[in-house]
Formats: C-alpha cells, sequence, structure tokens
C-alpha cells in the first residue's frame, strides 16, 4: 500500500508488521524530502514513526480519541489522516498547519502548540464520555520534555485518582524537549530507560492464583493484597513511581520496534482506569545527521537532504534579534555575576544557550515551566539578585498570575526578555506572539518597552539589568535585525519613560512602537510624495507612556496614528487615547496594528499584507482617513 492511499487510518487495521514498516519508511521519505524543501519540525516527528502506526493500528479513530501534546510531533498523525497531497504546503500560508487544528482535519481531537496539556485534554474527553455512558478509547501521547511542565504533572495527579476512568497517556520519552531535558524527572526517567523492559501485566498473576485450591475464580480482599506485593517484588525502585500515582506502567518499550509497540497497546488498552505506555524513542530516528544533533535538527529552514547544511543566503543578513540580546546580556554579565539568566527549556531560541556556555553558573534551564521560571525569579530578586527571564510572548502568558502576584504585586525588579513578539510566521497563531502589550500595560508597577531595532535593543538591555526600581519587560521580535550599526560594548541607557523625535512634520503625528519604526518612517516618506509632512515619534515605552513628548505634540498637529505589531485591542494605540482623553486633547485617531483575529500561519511578510501591515497599505489607510476630503485616494504603490 502506498501511504497516499491512506485517507483513515483505520486502514492500517489487518496489515502485516511487513506492511507497516514499508508504510513507516513511505513517512519519513515524505517527512524528510518535505522539511528539507520548505523548513519545519524535523527531528519530533520522526521520533515518533512507528509508535504513531502502531498505536493508530490498535485503535478505530473513527469513534476513539488521541491528544497529541504540542503537535510538532504529529507529523506522521498528518501523513496517516489524508493530507499526503498537501504535505508540501505544510506551514505555507493556506497549506497544511504545522501544529494539529480541530478546524483543519477530523482527526485532530485538539488543537495545540503550547506544552504539557495533552493530558488535561484527554482526561477531559474521557470524563465527558463516561458522563454521557458511551464507550471509546482516549489516549494522550506526551514528550518527556512536556512532562515538566506543571499542568502535565496536574493532569496525573487528578487522573491517578479516578481508577475506573479509562485513560492512556503514552510517554514519548526520547530525553529531548528542544535541547536536552533539565531536573529531577528527566534523571527519574533516564534511570528508567536504563533498566530491564519491564512490564506490569497482572492478569497472569492472578490467573495462578485461581488456580490455588479454595480461591477459584474470585480473590479475597487479603489476597488481592497479596497479589499487589507479589507485584512490587517484580517491578524496579525506579518504575513504582508511575504506579504510586494511580497509574497501570508498562515499559520502557523499545518505540522503533512496531511489533513490541502493538503487542504493549493492545495489552494496556485492556487494563481498567488509567495507564501509562513508557516508550523509548530516539529524537531524529531514520535520519543519520539528525539523529547526531538532536537539538540543532529540532527544526530547520529549507537545507540539502545529503548534507544536511542549510542553503546558503543569497547575501548576508543583520544578526538576528535574539543573537544580539544573548551577545548584550552575556558581556553584561561577565562583570555583573548577579546577573541570572533564566530559560524554560528554550535554551538555542532565546540565545542563552552563549551565556550557558560561557556562564553556566549565571544560567538556568527550569524545563518547560513558565509558571516556575517567573517565580523562581522573584525569589533571586528577593534576595538582590538581577534576574532575566528570557521567554516568548506567547509562552509568558502561561505564567500570568505570577507575573502579578509574585512579581508585579511584590514590585520585584525582574527583567521580563519577550522573544517572538508580533508576527511570527509559519508556526501560527498558538505561537503569534500578540497580546502581551495588552495582557502587560494594565499591570501596575511594570515598566514595558520595546526597542525599535537591535541597537537600541542592546540599550534597553542596559537598562532592564540596571533597573531597580521594580519590575521591568521588553519585547523584541522574532529574525534579523533592520542592519543598523552595533556596539560591542559600552551601551548608555534609556532614560525611562521616554520616546524620541526621528522625522518633523506638520500635518500627521506618527507613532511608532517597537518594529513598527522604522515602517513609520517609511509611511512618512511616502505621505511626503503626496505633499503631507509627517511628525514621526519612537514611543519606546507604553508603560509609562511619554506624554510629555506626545500630548503636545498631538494637541498642535491634530491628526495622530499609531503603529504596532500586537493586537490593536488594548495595544499601544489604546494607551495613547487613553491618555489623549484623560488628558482633554480630543483629536482624530488612527489605529494600526493586529485587528480582533487570530492570524494563521504564512510568512511574516504575507501576514502584513493580509492585514493591511505593509508601509504602502498604512499610508494608503492614513491618505484615506485623514486627507481625502470624501474622494478617494489612488492606491499607494
Amino acid at each position: 500500500m502506498h501511504l497516499s492511499e491512506i485517507t483513515n487510518p483505520n486502514q492500517l487495521h489487518g496489515l502485516s508488521i511487513r506492511q507497516l514498516e514499508d508504510i513507516a519508511r513511505q513517512i519519513r521519505e515524505k517527512h524528510l524530502q518535505t522539511v528539507a524543501t520548505s523548513g519545519g519540525h524535523l527531528g519530533p516527528g520522526l521520533g515518533v514513526v512507528e509508535l504513531t502506526i502502531a498505536l493508530y493500528q490498535t485503535l478505530d479513530l473513527d469513534r476513539d480519541k488521541v491528544v497529541w501534546d504540542v503537535g510538532h510531533q504529529a507529523y506522521p498523525h498528518k501523513l496517516l489522516t489524508g493530507r499526503y497531497n498537501r504535505f508540501h504546503t505544510l506551514r505555507q500560508k493556506n497549506g497544511v498547519a504545522g501544529y494539529l487544528k480541530r478546524c483543519e482535519n477530523k482527526f485532530d481531537h485538539f488543537g495545540a502548540g503550547h506544552a504539557s496539556t495533552s493530558i488535561s485534554a484527554a482526561l477531559g474527553m474521557a470524563l465527558a464520555r463516561d458522563a454521557k455512558g458511551e464507550d471509546y478509547k482516549c489516549v494522550a501521547i506526551i514528550g518527556d520534555g512536556s512532562l515538566t511542565g506543571g499542568m502535565a504533572l496536574e493532569a496525573i495527579n487528578h487522573a491517578g485518582h479516578l481508577p475506573k476512568t479509562n485513560l492512556m497517556v503514552v510517554l514519548n520519552d526520547n530525553e529531548m524537549s528542544i535541547s536536552p531535558n533539565v531536573g529531577a524527572i528527566s534523571r527519574y526517567l533516564n534511570k528508567v530507560r536504563l533498566s530491564d523492559p519491564i512490564q506490569f501485566i497482572s492478569d497472569n498473576l492472578e490467573e495462578q492464583f485461581k488456580h490455588l485450591p479454595f480461591f477459584g475464580e474470585s480473590l479475597t480482599p487479603e489476597m488481592e493484597r497479596v497479589k499487589e506485593g507479589m507485584k512490587r517484588l517484580a517491578v524496579p525502585k525506579v518504575g513504582a513511581v508511575i504506579e504510586e500515582l494511580g497509574f497501570k506502567y508498562f515499559g520502557p518499550i523499545d518505540g522503533h520496534n512496531l511489533q513490541e509497540l502493538i503487542s504493549t497497546f493492545k495489552q494496556a488498552h485492556k487494563v481498567i482506569g488509567p495507564v501509562l505506555v513508557h516508550v523509548a524513542t530516539v529524537k531524529g530516528k531514520g535520519y543519520a545527521i539528525a539523529e547526531e544533533d538532536q537539538v540543532g535538527y529540532h527544526a530547520q529552514s529549507p537545507f540539502n537532504l545529503a548534507t544536511g547544511k542549510a542553503h546558503p543566503a543569497n547575501s548576508p543578513k543583520p544578526p538576528k534579534y535574539s543573537k544580539v540580546f544573548a551577545h548584550t546580556l552575556t558581556t553584561l554579565a561577565q562583570s555583573n555575576p548577579k546577573i541570572i539568566g533564566i530559560t524554560a527549556a528554550m535554551a538555542t531560541g532565546t540565545g542563552l544557550d552563549k551565556l550557558q556556555k560561557k556562564l553556566p553558573k549565571q544560567y538556568i534551564d527550569v524545563g518547560i515551566a513558565e509558571q516556575h521560571a517567573v517565580t523562581l525569579a522573584a525569589g533571586l530578586a528577593c534576595e538582590g539578585m538581577r534576574p532575566v527571564a528570557a521567554i516568548y510572548s506567547t509562552f509568558l502568558q502561561r505564567a500570568y498570575d505570577q507575573v502579578i502576584h509574585d512579581v508585579c504585586l511584590q514590585n520585584l525588579p525582574v527583567f521580563f526578555c519577550l522573544d517572538r513578539a508580533g508576527i511570527v510566521g509559519a508556526d501560527g497563531p498558538t505561537h503569534q506572539g500578540m497580546y502581551d502589550i495588552a495582557y502587560l500595560r494594565c499591570i501596575p508597577n511594570l515598566v514595558i518597552m520595546a526597542p525599535k531595532d537591535e541597537a537600541e535593543l542592546q540599550r534597553m538591555v542596559v537598562t532592564g539589568v540596571n533597573y531597580t526600581d521594580g519590575p521591568i519587560a521588553m519585547r523584541y521580535p522574532r529574525g534579523n535585525g533592520v542592519g543598523v550599526p552595533l556596539m560591542e560594548e559600552g551601551w548608555e541607557e534609556i532614560e525611562i519613560g521616554k520616546g524620541e523625535i526621528l522625522r518633523n512634520g506638520d500635518d500627521v503625528l506618527l507613532l511608532g512602537y517597537g518594529t513598527m519604526v522604522h515602517p513609520a518612517m517609511q509611511v512618512a516618506e511616502i505621505l511626503s510624495e503626496h505633499g503631507i509632512q509627517a511628525t514621526v515619534v519612537n514611543a519606546r515605552f507604553v508603560k509609562p507612556l511619554d506624554t510629555e513628548l506626545i500630548l503636545p505634540l498631538a494637541k498642535r498637529i491634530g491628526k495622530v496614528v499609531t503603529l504596532e505589531e500586537g493586537c490593536v485591542m488594548s495595544g499601544f494605540g489604546s494607551a495613547v487615547v487613553e491618555a489623549l482623553q484623560d488628558n482633554d486633547v480630543l483629536v482624530p485617531v488612527k489605529r494600526l496594528g493586529v485587528p480582533d483575529i487570530l492570524v494563521d500561519h504564512a510568512t511574516p511578510n504575507e501576514s502584513k499584507a493580509d492585514l493591511g501591515l505593509t508601509s504602502p497599505q498604512m499610508a494608503e489607510k492614513i491618505l484615506k482617513s485623514f486627507f481625502s476630503s470624501g474622494k478617494e485616494t489612488a492606491v499607494v504603490r
């Protein structure tokens, strides 16, 4: 059978091991060809090919529910659920999403982009099933990296208290999240992986009891305890913890042996109550280059399959914001031992791997545990350290209560560095950094800033590290800078709450924030071609807003436009409108940013064009809003 013929995973039923192995080979080939061509997550999906096939061979996916944690490990799932012929559009505009989406396919039972959610969702489905008196299987597949997240442990704690609720958790244990896992859970799982393979199949033991005289078909409560005690004797110490939490445990089993996987899953399905199947896999399995460099090949830009090397860029690009951030922070940390960089399992993504290599004692990776990262930073700040929590904008949402309760309420000097703020591209709506301006600026005591370019980011890193009056946050985008000159050291602080005028004009006031400052300058150039002169302000701070600069300009010029790369609702533009109204400066304001929609996967430039946020589009909107005099303005090219 060719993989392209499979539109329903139930078509795997009845296939021989040899046929399934051929399907596995085809999945890896398609997976590698696609990611090499268009980019995407590579290692996670390659590691779960046999796991996916074996699990689906034992399920009825027209009825049973499967929840994948995070979703980037689910490329084989997509290829087995009718998306083979469109898989070449992976992560492209209007193409197959890089994560699961309920609206994309009926077999995507739960969407996910953040880690550690699968067990909670699958347990909710199982409880709903039981409440409705229905009968289908609910399975959560979770990586060992995601198991470091508190939410996963909360769900395990709940499920283990429900001995009659059938739920299967498949632990995909490859010793990795993106980078190698850290912490006690990872150490524990490593011990389990190194122990002899074990399976708790108490049915056989019970059968032996039934053949003893006087017991027959039933066991007394006393003998039930004896049975459990004898079973415990067969369980290595490192494997007993899962059962103590209320789960029946199978494993660890070879995650690339289809026969063993199918046999184990079939046995596990017979268990009443929660069960955990521990599957040991190799990230990047089947592509030797990815197996050897599991961090580097977690995700890849387009690359040469034969060599594994990325295609050379057409021309040199400015350094990435995360690289500039990491270099600046590491340089400062060398002369300030109180600086502690904190990441939640995103060392390479945030650039903090540079700090880890140079100053390992000033670096902390807490695993996929943003809540813990924030309160840990608060504790460090209490004792005079300078914690720098580098967390993606979308992931800081997971620690919102900790930001409010543990940091801002106590006015502790924690420096939040929000990478990937704004439009991020192919990862889609779960990863877009749209909401940080809105969800942070309403919190008392918090200073919030954003650099217009990579050079200003360097100055803001110094500003954030040296600010001791309370918490401070800096947002910056994914990708490369704009190409301005950088300094190796000697950066100056920026005065808190002070913006700057970049261009003067009397016709319209353009207030740009962060990544929208340079587009604002481009908009001003376009407007000047129409005889309209704009004042352009780099706001720098959304809180405190530089009202001493903005209010007189708004009052004098009389027309205001705000530009931001984030949600318009409650964003930077809303802050400006509030300030104007509170100070009785009643002038028309045009807010440009992301409307009240979810931004789907596409390249950042494609998304900006769809949102009307390219410089020509924004100039056209300004012309129509303020300068058309009721007449249609020619489209700006």
